[in-house]
């Protein structure tokens, strides 16, 4: 007999994008985990049960649903198949998948750091061919930035890949050679592209680069962690694991710094989408407040470097957009973050979360959050765009991710 939470299917944060099969259009799904190696193919007919199996329905009331809601008229037998090929591939959130997610958990736990999840895919894994591979992207410069004449309180770094990426990457970190050698904590915000809204995760584990690894100071993640909620603060810290955000800008502070031993704490922080579906602002949230205030006074404690490890805009096809971008398009994307550029360079909190909700977030900020988290840290102070680019994220050019570099800079 089959246990109650495997009668009402409950779909986990699993990774969606568009995708076709053999000439038929539907969508992929991935383990954003990487718990499942297994990736899952729904044809586009069947991908509407998706969106219905959140844990309140049977299969029965999952083909009812789909006959009211969306006129898709599927036998009973298709949607149990589905469901059952979602548990094989550990997409389902039941008793299977938890005691999955408990054990991987506890093994990264027992390990002596977190090893760099992207080492040998984005970058080399080798040292010195890590460093080299960084240079090389200097080249892809054509008018370096004047190094900051005052100290360096807080950069913005871009998360994506370094291919596309490298050039704002490394406009924004190598003329911070010296201002890096007067770090000795760094605070790096990162985008959880996998934590649900209103989430922070942290985690106690030191973080490595190919560099070495630097200790995360425990008790500095303990004071956060009483601040956010004891128990909820680690909720999610099994996506410390595999995500990318905070790691790819780790690694350019960590070979610029010359492998500089400076502690770092690695925060993730969820979506803010709860704020604009329910018409609220963070500086009124209780919690979101005690949060900011310890991490400021974490931040005041030695001479410290805050990164927000982001991305800008997600717009066109590949993100779920109708219509390609084209390059008219483009021009009034490069308008849009205009505004938050401006919010940026005055470490303007408020105005860079009314810009983004007063659209509803139409761009997908991919950094809505941790930028928030900065510009409030900064407050009062002033920053320099370094950089700005539009990177593509299909083959045509028709979808497109945004990013950018700053420099929050003392006095």
């Amino acid at each position: 007999m089959p246990k109650a939470f495997d009668l009402h299917p409950k779909l986990r944060n699993v990774r969606i994008q568009p995708f076709v099969h053999m000439g038929r259009k539907g969508v992929l799904l991935q383990d954003p985990l990487g718990l499942s190696n297994r990736m899952l193919f729904v044809p586009q007919e069947l991908a509407p049960l998706l969106l219905l199996m959140d844990g309140t329905r049977t299969v029965e009331g999952i083909a009812v649903a789909a006959l009211v809601r969306f006129g898709l008229r599927i036998p009973q037998h298709m949607v149990r198949e589905l469901v059952r090929e979602l548990d094989r591939a550990m997409m389902l959130d039941n008793g299977r998948f938890r005691t999955v997610y408990r054990q991987a958990l506890e093994h990264y736990r027992r390990q002596p750091y977190r090893r760099p999840s992207h080492a040998g895919q984005v970058y080399p894994e080798e040292p010195a061919a890590l460093v080299k591979a960084l240079q090389d992207y200097r080249q892809r410069v054509k008018q370096w930035p004047e190094p900051p004449q005052k100290p360096v309180l807080g950069v913005v770094s871009p998360h994506i890949d370094y291919a596309r990426g490298g050039r704002v990457y490394a406009s924004t970190w190598f003329p911070l050679s010296d201002a890096l050698a007067r770090v000795q904590r760094l605070v790096i915000l990162g985008t959880d592209h996998n934590g649900p809204p209103n989430t922070v995760a942290l985690t106690y584990q030191n973080y490595a680069t190919p560099l070495g690894t630097l200790r995360t100071p425990k008790d500095v993640i303990e004071r956060l962690a009483q601040a956010w909620g004891p128990e909820e603060a680690f909720t999610y810290e099994l996506h410390h694991l595999g995500e990318h955000s905070a790691e790819l800008a780790l690694v350019w502070a960590h070979v610029v710094s010359q492998g500089r031993n400076f502690e770092v704490v690695p925060i993730l922080v969820g979506s803010f989408a709860h704020y604009i579906e329910e018409g609220r602002v963070p500086w009124e949230d209780p919690r979101m407040e005690a949060f900011l205030q310890t991490l400021a006074e974490v931040v005041q404690e030695k001479p410290t470097l805050v990164v927000a490890a982001v991305d800008l805009a997600h717009v066109g096809p590949t993100f779920g957009d109708p219509e390609p971008w084209d390059r008219a398009a483009r021009l009034r994307l490069r308008e849009a973050d205009r505004e938050l550029l401006d919010a940026i360079a005055r470490s303007d909190a408020r105005r860079f979360f009314q810009a983004v909700a007063q659209v509803q977030d139409r761009y997908r900020i991919c950094g809505f959050s941790p930028l928030y988290i900065y510009l409030r840290l900064m407050e009062g102070r002033s920053a320099r765009i370094v950089d700005y680019d539009q990177c593509p994220a299909d083959p045509e050019f028709t979808s497109v991710v945004t990013i950018t570099g700053a420099w929050t800079l003392a006095g």
